[in-house]
């Protein structure tokens, strides 16, 4: 009997430190109109039972926006994660952190809501959201 490997979000960029979880409070990095925002799920990843699912930089998850205007807040909407605290170390052997996490609003099609993005993007971000890359002004 073949057995049939499971491939989410995470386990694609497998050796990278998950920094942000469900319940986590994000900055929203772009000119959307959010300010900040809750992550609700981290789609394809499955746990253990009452094991929050978790993300890295470059990983899709679904959020809801806390602060913004009012045409934003309430609504639910998919997002990249582009920046967190908590280092993770690179195969080249360099570790990185961020001064916060940070999240790109983006829509179903996968271009981002804003038209510019404050602050540096994580380059595991920028090579899997090629339309996210072209809006950072930094790289890290």
């Amino acid at each position: 009997m073949v057995r049939r490997q499971k491939f989410s979000a995470v386990l694609s960029r497998f050796g990278v430190s998950t920094g942000v979880q469900v319940g986590s409070y994000v900055d929203v990095a772009d000119n959307s109109g959010a300010k900040e925002a809750m992550i609700v799920d981290v789609p394809g990843v499955k746990t253990r039972v009452r094991r929050l699912a978790a993300a890295g930089p470059g990983d899709l998850v679904i959020v809801t926006v806390k602060k913004g205007t009012p045409q934003v807040r309430k609504q639910i909407s998919y997002a990249v994660v582009i920046r967190q605290k908590r280092p993770y170390r690179r195969p080249d052997g360099s570790w990185v952190s961020f001064d916060d996490n940070a999240v790109v609003l983006i829509n179903q099609d996968g271009t981002p809501k804003g038209t510019e993005i404050r602050g540096p993007v994580a380059r595991e971000a920028a090579e899997r959201w090629p339309s996210i890359a072209k809006l950072a002004t930094i790289i890290i």
